[in-house]
Formats: C-alpha cells, structure tokens, sequence
C-alpha cells in the first residue's frame, strides 16, 4: 500500500452494512492486488453486526470510517471526501477483485491522460454458481449514454474514476434508495465517454437477501433520476429527445404495474408524469 509520506495513487472505497460474512473476502481481494500504491477506506455505515471484529485484524492496512446509518450513498460520498488519490476506486462488500484490477486500470489512465473513468468486465456468480449476463447487460464502451438509459451497464465495484469528476457532475444522490449508481453514470455518460477494459478484473456476487437491486421498484428511482437529468438542462438535443422517451416508456410501464395492484393513485401521477413528457 501507498506510504505515509506522499498521497497514494489510488484510493479504494468499501462501504459496508451488516455484511460481516462477506467483508473479509473482499478486503482481502484488494490487499492481495498487484499495485500498492493506495489507501483502502471502509466506510461502516452503521453496522449491528461483527463488522468490527472483521475489521480489528487489519490494524493500519486500512482507514476505518462510521456513521449512522444513511445508506450506501452517504457512505460512498463519505469516502469520496476522504480520499486522498486521484484515482477512485470503488468495491461493493459482497464483491471481489482479481489480483491484476487496479495495476491494468492505472495503465490504462497513463495511456489514456484525456480518460476520466474507466471499468472493466466482470464475472457474475448467482447464489455460489457462475452465470452468464444476457444480451442487454454487456457492457459497451464510448459514448454509452442512450443505452445506459433503459439500465444500468456500468458496476461500481469495476469502475475507476478521476476524482475531480465529481467536482463536475456531483456526488452519488443521497437521496435516492436504490439506482444511485444508474444516476450517476447517466451524468457522467451524457458527458464522457465511459471505456471498458475487456478483461475479467472483478467477481459480482448475488443472490442474498440484502441486494439493494432486488427491489421490485426500481423503476419508480430511475424515473426520478431521469426527470431530474432532463430537467437539468445538460443534455444535448438528441440526448433529451432519448431520455424523454425512456422516461415516458418507464412511466407508463409503472404506472401499468400500479394499477394492477391497485394503486390507482399513484398510477394516475406516473401516466400525467408521462403525459408532461411527451
């Protein structure tokens, strides 16, 4: 790892919530990396679980932070502030990284000086066994925004981000339970090309209870993030013209699945949204 006398390269980002079972694996992955020249910070946000007694054996391998519990956001912004690298990099507690992730991205920074984020491939593992993602969920490179639009094609635990990106397009939203990563990749993607390395760098892991996206409302946040990026004013024309139509295709598909469980309601305010919209 970096030492104390100058800032490191790289700063990693763990953010964890009551998965004491996972943590350790995952820590491991990144002290286990190739390149050494960055700070690990595990942001405990609020843990009930033995997340300290996981943590107690790493000593000064890593930066602990708590808080309250305010979600994965806060606790990603939190080390954002932090950090002290100009390279970010950000690995979900039930993830892992291969040996090579962070040593192949800093290269690809060195070639690519005018590059701002860049991720690489991932493998996904469903419940213990390997699966393949579908058609629609591999990762395209370049100018990925339009596609990003219908879901989200860009994994926090693969990505690499210069930091003074967030000083142009903002932090994660705070605000938004679930999709903060899907808002914060359109903001970046209608701005800047996001590159893939095609090479396996990380492990995804799924299937527990806790995932975030299983919830059966995500389209109700991404709706939300997308009024907010049109209503921002940063789009170019042909980028406002396909976020409209994502989010009135959104909007009426949610607001169908309302009024089938009969929140009319609330299917009522989504058809108007659309209707705004179009």
């Amino acid at each position: 790892m970096g030492n104390d006398e100058t800032d490191p390269l790289v700063s990693v980002i763990i953010p964890v919530f009551n998965r004491s079972s996972l943590l350790k694996e995952a820590i491991d992955s990144v002290l286990s990396q190739t390149f050494d020249d960055f700070e690990l910070i595990i942001v405990d946000d609020g843990s009930t679980d033995d997340v300290r007694g996981v943590l107690n054996p790493y000593n000064d391998q890593l930066i602990l932070v708590n808080q309250d519990n305010n979600g994965v956001s806060a606790a990603r912004n939190k080390g954002i502030s932090i950090a002290r690298g100009g390279l970010l990099a950000f690995l979900d507690s039930d993830d892992l990284w291969m040996p090579d992730k962070l040593s192949k991205q800093v290269a690809f920074f060195r070639d690519n000086p005018d590059a701002v984020i860049c991720q690489t491939d991932e493998i996904w593992v469903r419940n213990g066994r390997r699966v393949n993602p579908k058609n629609r969920h591999r990762k395209p490179s370049g100018m990925i925004f339009e596609p990003s639009l219908s879901l989200c094609l860009v994994s926090p635990s693969a990505v690499m981000i210069k930091k003074e990106l967030f000083e142009e397009v903002g932090v994660f939203d705070e605000s938004l339970p679930a999709c903060e990563d899907y808002d914060l990749w359109l903001r970046i993607s209608c701005r800047h090309d996001v590159h893939l390395i095609e090479e396996f760098q990380i492990i995804k892991r799924g299937g527990h209870a806790d995932q975030l996206s299983k919830s059966p409302a995500l389209d109700k946040y991404r709706i939300r993030s997308l009024v907010k990026l049109i209503d921002s004013r940063v789009l170019s024309d042909d980028q406002l013209h396909a976020a409209k139509n994502k989010l009135v295709e959104k909007c009426l598909i949610y607001a169908k699945g309302c009024t089938k469980r009969g929140r009319r309601d609330e299917a009522d305010y989504y058809r108007k949204l659309a209707e705004s919209y179009q």
